[in-house]
Parts: C-alpha cells; sequence; structure tokens
C-alpha cells in the first residue's frame, strides 16, 4: 500500500503541476470592456441611461471580495462568518478563494479609468463582503455560515443578496427557514445561481429550490441555454450569460470564466439598477418587474430560461402590473405545510442537513491568450486519460509485486447530497 500511495500522490503532483501551467496571467485592461458582451446584448448600457445603482446596497455572500482596482470603490463593508478570515470579509477564504472577487467584479465592477476594467452590471452600486468557507476544514459547519451571514447582511441594510453557491441538494436545513425569512420580511430580494450541469449539477439545489428565491440559469454567447454552464429545474426565474464571461481575481488579476455562478450577479445588478429606478417598489414587485419584462423563450416558465432571458432595459423602464406577493413562491406557505410536526425520524420533503454549501464550480482561464479550463478539451482529456492510464499501472505493478488477488472495486454512489462541493467555476 505504501508504493500505491506513492504512485497516486506523483499522478496527482503531475496534474497538479499541468493544472498551475494553466493559471491566469496578468493581462493589459484596455480590451477588457469589449468582452463583456452581456452589456450591449441585454441592454444594460440602454439601461444606464436611466441608472446605474446608484444607494443600492447589494451583499455578496461568498468566498470574500479580495482587493482589486476594478472594485474596491463598491465594497464598502464585510465580515467573516468562517472564523478563518479577516473581520473585514475582504480576505478570500476556502478552497476557491477567487469565486467571491469575480462574482463582485461582474456585479458592481467600477473599472480602473477611462474604458479600461471591468464594469459590473450596476456600477454603481454598493457592496457588503460576508466571507464564507467552502472545501476547507473549519469550526463552524458551512449551513451556520450561510445562516449568519444573511442575517448580517439585512442587518446592515442590504436590499440585496447574492448567493452563487449551492448545497447540490433540493433540501435546505430548518436554520435556513429562519435566515430567509428574515430576509423577506426586510424586503430583500435574494438572487441565486442554478447551479452548472458540466460539474454534476443537473438540476438545481438550494438556495435555488427555496420559494421565493430568484433563481438564475445560464445562456451561452448566443443566448441559448447553455448546456455545461447551467442547469435545470422548476425554479428557475430567468436566464442570463454564463458562458465566455470576464472577471477580475484579487490583485486585479483578469479571468475568463463561465458558470451559473456568473449569471447570477449579472442579474442582481439588475435587480439594483430596477430597485434603483423604483425606490417605491416593495421586493414582490421588483422580481414581478424583472421576470415580466424578460424576452419569453416557447412557453414560460420553463425549467430550462424561466420566464425567459433578462432585458436590462425593459425592466427599468417597462410598465409592469404590481403584484400583492411574491410571484415565486411563498417559504411561510411552504413552512407551514412540509416543517409542521416533523420528526428527526420522519423524512419531510426538502428537510436534510446531510449537504455541504459550496460555491457553484466556474471554469477560468487568463486574458492574455491560454485558454481557459472550460475549453481545455483538447488537453484535459488526454490529460486525464494519462492519469487514469498511470494509475492503472502504479496499481498492476503493485499487484504483481506483490502478489495479491483482484480486488473488486467499492461502489462509490453516493446520494447527492453527501457529495463534497468541487472548486467553484464561476
Amino acid at each position: 500500500m505504501r508504493r500505491l500511495r506513492r504512485g497516486l500522490i506523483l499522478l496527482a503532483t503531475f496534474a497538479v503541476t499541468m493544472m498551475t501551467v494553466l493559471q491566469a496571467v496578468p493581462a493589459r485592461a484596455d480590451y477588457i470592456r469589449d468582452m463583456e458582451y452581456w452589456l450591449s446584448d441585454y441592454n444594460f448600457y440602454q439601461a444606464w441611461d436611466i441608472t446605474r445603482g446608484e444607494g443600492v446596497l447589494v451583499s455578496v455572500i461568498d468566498s470574500g471580495i479580495g482587493y482589486a482596482p476594478d472594485i474596491n470603490d463598491a465594497v464598502v463593508g464585510g465580515a467573516d462568518f468562517s472564523g478563518i478570515g479577516s473581520p473585514d470579509g475582504r480576505t478570500p477564504v476556502g478552497a476557491s478563494p477567487d469565486h467571491g472577487t469575480l462574482v463582485a467584479s461582474v456585479l458592481a465592477g467600477r473599472g480602473t479609468g477611462g474604458n479600461n476594467g471591468i464594469l459590473g452590471t450596476a456600477p454603481a452600486a454598493q457592496l457588503l463582503s460576508a466571507s464564507v468557507a467552502f472545501g476547507v476544514d473549519t469550526a463552524i459547519p458551512s449551513d451556520e455560515q450561510i445562516a449568519n451571514a444573511i442575517k448580517w447582511s439585512v442587518d446592515q441594510g442590504a436590499k440585496i443578496i447574492n448567493m452563487s453557491l449551492t448545497r447540490n441538494s433540493l433540501e435546505w436545513p430548518k436554520s435556513w427557514d429562519e435566515a430567509f425569512l428574515y430576509a423577506f420580511e426586510h424586503d430583500v430580494v435574494i438572487v441565486a445561481a442554478a447551479g452548472n450541469r458540466g460539474s454534476g449539477t443537473n438540476e438545481v439545489g438550494a438556495p435555488a429550490t427555496i420559494p421565493g428565491v430568484l433563481t438564475v440559469a445560464g445562456l451561452d454567447v448566443n443566448g441559448e441555454a447553455s448546456y455545461d454552464a447551467s442547469s435545470q429545474g422548476i425554479t428557475i426565474a430567468v436566464s442570463a450569460p454564463s458562458e465566455a464571461l470576464v472577471g477580475v481575481a484579487p490583485g486585479g488579476q483578469y479571468m475568463k470564466w463561465s458558470g451559473s455562478s456568473g449569471a447570477a450577479p449579472i442579474v442582481s445588478g439588475l435587480v439594483a439598477l430596477v430597485r434603483a429606478s423604483h425606490p417605491e417598489l416593495d421586493a414582490n414587485n421588483v422580481i414581478q418587474r424583472v421576470i415580466a419584462t424578460a424576452t419569453p423563450v416557447g412557453d414560460v416558465p420553463s425549467p430550462i430560461y424561466g420566464y425567459g432571458k433578462i432585458n436590462a432595459y425593459a425592466a427599468v423602464t417597462a410598465e409592469v402590473a404590481p403584484v400583492k406577493a411574491n410571484p415565486l413562491g411563498d417559504l411561510t406557505e411552504w413552512i407551514k405545510l412540509y416543517r409542521r410536526g416533523s420528526s428527526s425520524s420522519t423524512p419531510i420533503p426538502w428537510d436534510t442537513s446531510t449537504a455541504t454549501p459550496a460555491p457553484l464550480p466556474f471554469d477560468s482561464g487568463n486574458i492574455a491568450g491560454l485558454p481557459t479550463l472550460y475549453q481545455l478539451t483538447t488537453v484535459g482529456v488526454p490529460l486525464l486519460f494519462f492519469a487514469g492510464f498511470g494509475t492503472i499501472v502504479v496499481i498492476g505493478y503493485i499487484g504483481v509485486t506483490r502478489r495479491l488477488r483482484p480486488v473488486v472495486p467499492r461502489d462509490h454512489s453516493r446520494h447527492e447530497t453527501d457529495e463534497t462541493p468541487q472548486p467553484p467555476n464561476v
């Protein structure tokens, strides 16, 4: 077994080395703006003639918003809920520390002057950085980190909460009932990513399954439903770009990335524009404007596009009939129906705490010529083949030298709520 362990460590080291070669490198910022195709394709430039999100506070519950020239002026506060970050929430934590900064830049990036750098969809909105850690051991359970971050965000005055993360399960713990209700009762819009089919999330998972949450699916550059960088489910509200995105990582490094983790902040920025242009509207009617002005695709709502593809200009200018309740469901009613009389020995729909929240996996790469991880089919497939072949050789060699009997492979299949989340792939 010692030889087997050494062989596997060598193979893992080789794989990590290959991935390190493909990490992002610094790039010039003067052409970054041209890569943000969603700003024109989904009418954000037109919407900015009305508002850029001034005065709207958005909380980003993620790995923490690091320091980068494009985003620094947007962050007005923060806190850490992982127990391993800095008190201001600005030290990236977890297995995917870049995730939160990339998300924040797409939402409220300010650029670096002139026409340079990243502009978020709400470039005048203000951000809170609520850092939570995934994929690493912490004394505070992930579910508790999330619940605490939501309550803190509400208490700080956030009117929008962006959650580009998933529990990888339809269900959520009871502690989230209280936290999400607290947000809804304080007129907060919660935006969540649908998940990425390419990383194993075939259907949406909490928080995207929670009634009242604005769940966002992903689109490719042509405005079609993304296969790898999105998932599907009946709770999807709208769809937005999730492929060929560009964002800024801590330190100011520009990266290409893909995933519904990027579609969610695009929509959170849109919600900020609606809240700024229509301050008289409550959260229910803000959500109604976003879904009512979306461009429908086929019958709506659908489990792929929801009510359709976002239209920023229409969302801030169109005449929309008011509603009296959240068009995406009522968490209070759900709790009355499913939580009442429940016990630990009697499972009820969407009521477990076995899954672990994680930022949604993302594919990222540099802007200076290297391909993104999402595009590495010509390198990734051969690399996986080589690693698999090498593993077989190592195991075979040890089996022969030690005259081991053939071992029947163990069944490693697990319920999706027991999955260990992968690092983010925005």
